[in-house]
This record gives C-alpha cells, sequence and structure tokens, in this order.
C-alpha cells in the first residue's frame, strides 16, 4: 500500500531577486570619476549590452548573470580587439 504523502515545510525565501535596469536608465550613463574613467565606461557598456540581451530573449527573467556574463565577454573583447588594432 503507499504511503501517504506528507506536506511540505515552507519556509519564507530570502533569496534577492535581480532585475534588469529599466529601458530609460540606459539612456543616461553614469558620470565617470576622475580617476578611471575608462572602467565606468566599460561597466555602462556592459550594462547596456547585457540590458540588450535580456530584451533579445524576450525580457524573461530569471538569466541576469547570464546575460552580465556575456556582455562582459563581448565588451571585454571588443576592448582587446581595439587595443591590439
Amino acid at each position: 500500500m503507499p504511503r501517504a504523502k506528507t506536506p511540505r515545510a515552507t519556509t519564507p525565501s530570502n533569496k534577492q531577486v535581480l532585475t534588469m535596469p529599466e529601458a530609460t536608465s540606459t539612456s543616461q550613463p553614469r558620470k565617470a570619476s576622475p580617476a578611471n574613467p575608462q572602467n565606468v565606461d566599460l561597466e555602462v557598456q556592459v550594462r547596456q549590452r547585457a540590458y540588450e540581451l535580456y530584451q533579445e530573449r524576450g525580457c524573461t527573467p530569471g538569466r541576469e548573470n547570464e546575460d552580465w556574463l556575456q556582455a562582459e565577454r563581448e565588451v571585454m573583447a571588443r576592448q582587446n580587439h581595439k587595443q591590439s588594432a
């Protein structure tokens, strides 16, 4: 005879949900700090590309980290290509 299923205890999740920036926030790039403007510019490019990847996927949540890492790879590859040319 099969055993009866017991209800699982549910505990509130403390997971932090990451969200992609709104489309309007990418149109206003951050101001570069005088100390290292190149790093801030790269971050803006990565942020913008990650948002583009998110949009290309149909704006479905859940792959923010993958989008960010892919955007970093693409931006860094472009940057390295510019420096070697």
